[in-house]
């Protein structure tokens, strides 16, 4: 199985070429610096271009040319959630470049979605969960998804729409929580400034997230929304003590210094019972 996959050298799509290679496939990796991509370890077992898959004159036959399944992380300008960029510039040109893709032959399409397409809606999130997006970035994820449902009816192609939750690990956004902690951890801070740590969240490594991202993409007849959640709530205090006791660490938790966040709800997390199923239809294969 040929898979291209967008965004390759981004958090996800680097652990996902990774996953994808591990499991036999062959990876045509895209992404806009070269440099980047040379020093990531499977640069030379990939076929790699570097191409900006937004631009105006991007040859989409040519690069689509032979591949069994585009896998669709490319997304700029995270974690900036708010921006309206992500539907006045990123929606559209996504909306284009998948489009000219399933014409130009590909018949199996993963795209990333997100958690945050489910809006503020508290608790257990299932894919039967109507979607209530509050922030652009989800607003305009959700509506890729419902533009790219539409194309369907005319241009039949699988679509595997998979909303991720909470990602952690190598490569991740420097400022993002466990990040900002192992990076206080190795500068000798005392003291640790978060919020009270008391909201529920759905977190997920990073490498784990990839391999189910690759499963679901060697299950080509599924179609649909599927989370790729851990299905398992933990509390961010909890989180944080963990990776603090995996160190072996002794800094001061200074809990309650930053209010909780206003654009996610106090507790969410991931139902994976679809992504069980069809993990376990795999390992049954």
């Amino acid at each position: 199985m040929k898979v291209l996959v967008t965004g390759a050298t981004g958090f996800v799509g680097r652990h996902l070429v990774e996953a994808l290679l591990a499991r036999g496939c062959e990876v045509r990796a895209v992404a806009r610096n070269a440099e980047t991509a040379a020093r990531l370890p499977w640069i030379n077992a990939v076929e790699f271009v570097a191409a900006d898959i937004h631009a105006a004159d991007l040859d989409i036959v040519a690069l689509t040319e032979g591949v069994d399944a585009l896998a669709h992380l490319a997304w700029p300008g995270l974690p900036n959630y708010q921006a309206l960029f992500h539907f006045e510039h990123n929606l559209m040109a996504d909306y284009r470049f998948i489009k000219g893709a399933v014409e130009a032959g590909v018949s199996q399409v993963l795209v990333t979605g997100t958690c945050f397409e489910y809006g503020l809606q508290s608790g257990p999130l299932s894919e039967q969960t109507a979607a209530q997006p509050g922030n652009p970035y989800g607003l305009a994820k959700n509506t890729l998804r419902l533009f790219l449902e539409n194309l369907q009816r005319v241009q039949p192609f699988t679509l595997q729409w998979t909303r991720l939750f909470y990602l952690h690990g190598e490569g991740q956004n420097p400022n993002s929580l466990l990040a900002a902690l192992d990076r206080a951890i190795d500068a000798g801070d005392t003291s640790f400034n978060m919020s009270a740590g008391e909201q529920l969240r759905d977190y997920l490594a990073i490498d784990t997230a990839a391999t189910y991202l690759a499963a679901i993409l060697q299950q080509r007849d599924f179609d649909g929304v599927i989370n790729c959640a851990s299905g398992q709530p933990i509390s961010v205090r909890a989180l944080v003590e963990q990776r603090v006791r995996e160190r072996g660490a002794s800094i001061h938790l200074n809990l309650g210094h930053y209010p909780y966040p206003t654009h996610e709800p106090m507790a969410f997390w991931g139902v994976a019972d679809r992504l069980q199923q069809l993990l376990g239809a795999e390992h049954e294969a």
